[in-house]
């Protein structure tokens, strides 16, 4: 006989909310198969176009607003407090009819009403930080929350030690599906699996200033090395446009070499994470678990505008151990970028160290741990 459980998901605004989510539900899913339970699933927060990602996962999506909580001064803030206060009245009400066992927040706009009505009706519930340093959201709800899950050890101190876990930050697990050689890996994105290959990653949203920094060096890079360089939607067209006037310039014939894309879906993610060399990224807590579960070497810029500087701090948690290089945006000059990749690529020593030190920072075993605390807050 199938038991029926039902469990809320919450939290939005980025893919990294988001797809955490997901990583915990395909977990999940997976615990309910084994067990015989029948789990449903659903979503509150903030309709946006990530959330809408969930509905084709089976995901029941429950909406209301989700105000922003800013840490600096904004006439926004006026607008979005009359927005948050109207969301804890929705929250309330609709999570009446709800009603879940447990529910999971990953914070971000319209987590906290969600957590504040699952503690009013006495709902466990189990936040997830992934941030070194917490976001306000997160913060905010640790008084309602029964566990807290964090990715960095660093973020440990934030929290209430009797209720917080190290687990990592979930990873979708078309991601991990599978790993293969190099070689292989590479001829299947169409490079050569003779010549060192760098993926450049942007993140969902893609990262403007290390575009910008690729194609100003575009011709030295590719004399050094092969780039499969993912330039995030917005950024696409106009990164093409450039780079083909860079080919056309030239006399070299690089552009075999170069090869960009505007989003990477999972199975090409996995596949550009197995036959990288080296990786450039920004410092998003999704993207430095991705890099370390494959063990990759990298050099990571964090966003300086990020909020509460969460990415420099994300960055200087996952070096300490000497898996990365960090380039700060001030210091993101092209010969500093060009001499760090050389000097990855050509030292073995280091490569070996660098890549070493990221299987131990790796946890791909997040999503798993995670599920099973809300398995057992249920």
């Amino acid at each position: 006989m199938r038991k029926d459980l039902r469990i809320l998901l919450t939290g939005g605004g980025s893919g990294g909310h988001i797809f955490p989510l997901i990583s915990v539900y395909e977990e999940l899913k997976k615990i309910s198969d084994e067990n015989n339970l029948n789990f449903e699933f659903i979503y509150m927060g903030p309709k946006d176009n990530w959330s809408q990602m969930l509905d084709s996962k089976n995901i029941k999506l429950v909406y209301i607003l989700g105000g922003k909580i800013r840490r600096y001064f904004s006439l926004l803030n006026f607008l979005d407090f009359f927005k948050i206060l109207f969301s804890f009245a929705q929250a309330i009400f609709k999570m009446f009819f709800i009603m879940p066992d447990v529910i999971f927040s990953k914070g971000g706009p319209g987590a906290l009403p969600v957590v504040f009505a699952g503690w009013f009706y006495k709902i466990p519930v189990l936040i997830h930080e992934s941030d070194a340093y917490p976001g306000l959201v997160n913060l905010l709800s640790v008084r309602f929350a029964k566990k807290i899950a964090v990715a960095f050890e660093q973020a440990k101190k934030y929290f209430p030690s009797f209720k917080t876990i190290v687990v990592g930050n979930p990873i979708r697990s078309k991601i991990l599906s599978f790993k293969i050689d190099q070689k292989i890996a590479k001829e299947k994105l169409g490079f050569n699996a003779n010549l060192p290959l760098i993926l450049v990653i942007g993140g969902s949203q893609g990262a403007q200033r290390i575009n910008e920094l690729i194609l100003l060096g575009l011709k030295d890079l590719l004399r050094l090395t092969q780039i499969f360089h993912q330039t995030g939607e917005l950024n696409f067209l106009e990164v093409q446009k450039m780079a083909r006037a860079i080919f056309l310039e030239s006399s070299l014939n690089l552009e075999i070499n170069y090869r960009i894309t505007p989003f990477l879906d999972e199975e090409n993610l996995n596949l550009a994470y197995n036959a990288a060399d080296l990786i450039i990224s920004r410092a998003g807590s999704g993207s430095i678990f991705e890099i370390a579960a494959f063990g990759k070497p990298s050099i990571i810029i964090p966003l300086s505008e990020s909020a509460n500087d969460h990415q420099r701090k994300n960055a200087y948690a996952y070096s300490e151990n000497g898996a990365a290089v960090i380039i700060e945006e001030e210091n993101l000059i092209f010969q500093i970028f060009i001499d760090q990749i050389k000097l990855i690529l050509t030292n073995k020593e280091k490569y070996q160290k660098m890549s070493e030190a990221a299987q131990k920072f790796a946890k791909q075993n997040s999503s798993q741990l995670i599920a099973e605390e809300l398995f057992k807050l249920i």
